[in-house]
């Protein structure tokens, strides 16, 4: 191989290389800063690609996506002197590589700590002026857009814009939980006794309302059986006497024939002292003799 080929060959490793360390692609979804020797040259948000200079400047890339930061849960005290273990979250974007270089380096791990700590003192400055009521209702959304608009005041310094910051989850302390838990069973079991006395009150006065009914329904009904019975007995004892009228000498003999259905038709276990020639017995000593016409006295 000669000199010729051999100095075309390294100068095209040369020139690859060359190619290779002036030449950065810049993503869709990345910010780069360029770098000469330490200093800040410019910001590039241009997708696509990009030239610099050899060995001397360096391409520092910054993700322009929304970016999540969750923060280690943290013991607060509330206005109204209630503790609360709060744990959140916070969505931000670098908006200024520039910036955000000058102030905590090219890497994401010391906002992360710098957002911690203004998250945290945020939340306690104004959960601390909360109470725990608020926190839990509807106010929530009103609290966290104050604490939004604090940590996003205290971090354009940073060159990081804060979208928002979010409570996941806000618990009380174990002891502060059984505590309240034992005051719910209490009330619970307060409530359940009331509603228990209110039940049985309640089925007195309905059993009190039912008997009063049942005594006036049934003293009622024996008053109407009274009545009807009297009224059956008036009119039995008036056709009685009707026919007594009619035929007073059958009626004679048919009520000595029922007073010996009575007498002797009770299985037997009837016992009568009478003589025999008592006037009970007359119809059983003879036959009845028929009445004369025209005469309608009972028989002798």
């Amino acid at each position: 191989m000669t000199r010729p080929v051999i100095a075309a060959i390294a100068a095209a490793i040369v020139l690859v290389l060359l190619a290779g360390a002036s030449l950065f692609t810049v993503g869709q979804t990345e910010q780069v800063l360029l770098v000469q020797f330490g200093q800040p040259i410019r910001v590039i948000q241009q997708p696509g690609l990009h030239a610099k200079l050899p060995f001397v400047q360096t391409a520092i890339a910054f993700d322009r996506r929304l970016l999540d930061f969750d923060s280690p849960s943290e013991e607060v005290i509330l206005g109204d002197q209630r503790r609360l273990i709060v744990d959140s979250f916070t969505r931000f974007r670098i908006t200024d590589p520039l910036q955000y270089y000058q102030a905590v380096g090219p890497s994401e791990e010391g906002i992360r700590a710098r957002l911690n700590s203004v998250v945290n003192s945020s939340l306690r400055r104004v959960l601390g002026g909360e109470t725990l009521l608020n926190v839990l209702s509807a106010q929530r959304a009103r609290i966290m857009a104050l604490i939004r608009n604090q940590v996003n005041r205290e971090m354009r310094g940073f060159g990081v814009t804060v979208d928002d910051v979010r409570i996941r989850r806000a618990d009380l302390p174990e002891e502060n939980t059984q505590a309240i838990l034992a005051r719910m069973k209490s009330e619970r079991v307060r409530i359940a006794t009331q509603a228990r006395a209110e039940g049985a009150e309640a089925s007195a006065r309905i059993r009190a309302d039912a008997e009063r009914e049942r005594t006036v329904l049934l003293a009622d009904a024996r008053a109407q059986a009274d009545q009807l019975r009297g009224e059956g007995e008036h009119k039995a004892i008036a056709i009685y006497a009707a026919a007594a009228d009619r035929d007073p000498h059958f009626y004679a003999i048919w009520r000595t024939l029922q007073a010996y259905r009575e007498a002797f038709g009770a299985g037997g276990a009837a016992r009568l002292v009478l003589s025999p020639d008592a006037d009970f017995l007359k119809l059983l000593r003879q036959a009845p003799v028929p009445a004369p016409a025209g005469n309608t006295s009972p028989p002798p």
